[in-house]
């Protein structure tokens, strides 16, 4: 019988350094059950089986319920009102079909291909300026320094959001972020300030839809707020705004992580630092085994809409899903070696995006800010050295990452 406290123990901010023997020992029970009545489900065949299972619901938020004000209009009409629409409209990532495919294909046709390849330039001078600010310096803070402010102004020129206003949703996007956390769902005080972050960029958004319709840039938010031939909308105006959030948030949320864990990766391992230095053409690889070893998303949650079996387990219909994204990424029985940082291994299949219907829509743009993140910072950097290890981490135990990574240099290129 497998330790019921395994995944609380994940929780505990005391093993965010290194969660990975807790995954050990959850994969020997493939499906385990916890003692809140959460299942947990750790290996990558037993991930693979779900992924695409209809019987898996990503609508598993708890229901918005915005707290009494006193004010008899608020208490009984407006905010009941609000928290009906926010419920019916959240955004995609916790919606299922056939809500989250129409919304998916909203975001797809305007995130191609051509687009993407187009931010490869833009994406190469912001690493150059940020490392060049770093010049005179004998340490630096990559997350302060790079990866941070890189995806944060990606995803700025990206949707057209004015970049002087990040200070404005730097505090929205962390808090939000805590609704990936199972934790802090169930935390009152926790659900109110989320209530009120999405209140306050639910209102920012409005305003910017509203003047990207009156004076389109060519950017993705104008893209998508873009009438019809006949001047209908062509997404509702609420999805509208939650995708908005959405993208703004999660555009760069996980690619911080993607690119501070791939650095401290790297200066834990100098040899492949080396190599990746002097053949640049390794990148991708490299990336790739990252995403692996060191994913920027631990695990989503999902509920049951039925009864499912995998392999002979019965998760019952109503139950609460941890995918363990991050075990399965390491499972002995999928990966030779599996705790050994190794680029060259082969057919590296791994769940560093998610998988399924859900698969990151940002996956391409995270893959180039890396590339060009870390190639830079391997070629410009003298004698990078850790300054601590382990570097304190961010609070969240799903997007998992340093808060901060300081690192001594003798110099810049």
């Amino acid at each position: 019988m497998a330790d019921d406290t395994l995944f609380s123990q994940v929780l505990d901010p005391a093993n965010r350094a290194d969660p990975y023997p807790l995954y050990a020992r959850l994969r020997e029970t493939p499906v385990a059950r916890q003692s809140d009545g959460k299942v947990v489900v750790s290996t990558h065949a037993a991930i693979r089986s779900l992924v695409f299972d209809p019987r898996l619901s990503s609508e598993d938020l708890p229901p918005s319920r915005r707290p009494r004000t006193g004010n008899p209009l608020k208490d009984w009409f407006l905010n009941p009102l609000k928290d009906r629409v926010a419920n019916a409209h959240r955004p995609l990532i916790f919606r299922d079909p056939p809500a989250h495919d129409a919304l998916r294909g909203f975001v797809m046709a305007e995130f191609g291909v051509e687009r993407v390849r187009a931010l490869h330039g833009r994406v190469s001078s912001l690493v150059d300026a940020l490392i060049e600010n770093c010049r005179g310096r004998d340490e630096v803070c990559l997350v302060e320094d790079l990866s941070y402010p890189l995806p944060v102004a990606v995803i700025c020129d990206l949707l057209g959001v004015p970049e002087a206003d990040e200070p404005q949703f730097q505090a929205w996007a962390t808090q939000l972020a805590t609704a990936l956390e199972p934790d802090a769902r169930g935390d009152e005080a926790t659900r109110r300030a989320n209530v009120a972050a999405f209140d306050a960029i639910a209102s920012y958004m409005r305003a910017l839809i509203k003047a990207k319709r009156r004076h389109p840039t060519g950017d993705m938010l104008s893209g998508l707020a873009a009438r019809g031939a006949s001047g209908e909308a062509r997404m509702g105006e609420v999805d509208l705004i939650s995708t908005a959030i959405l993208l703004l948030v999660a555009g760069h949320e996980t690619t911080v992580n993607l690119i501070t864990n791939g650095m401290l990766t790297l200066l834990r391992h100098p040899d492949e630092l080396e190599r990746l230095k002097s053949e640049p053409a390794r990148a991708p690889r490299v990336i790739e085994e990252l995403l692996r070893y060191e994913p920027p998303v631990h695990f989503r949650t999902r509920k049951a809409l039925g009864d499912i079996d995998i392999g002979g387990t019965i998760i019952p219909k109503g139950t609460a899903i941890i995918l363990l994204f991050a075990a399965a990424n390491r499972d002995p029985a999928r990966f030779a070696d599996p705790d050994r940082f190794d680029p060259d291994r082969p057919d590296i299949q791994h769940f560093g995006f998610g998988g399924g219907l859900h698969y990151c829509v940002g996956a391409p743009l995270a893959r180039i800010q890396a590339e060009i993140a870390l190639l830079a910072l391997c070629r410009r950097l003298h004698d990078p050295r850790l300054l601590a290890d382990p570097p304190p981490y961010r609070p969240g135990a799903s997007l998992r990452g340093p808060e901060m990574l300081g690192i001594s240099i003798t110099g810049i290129t």
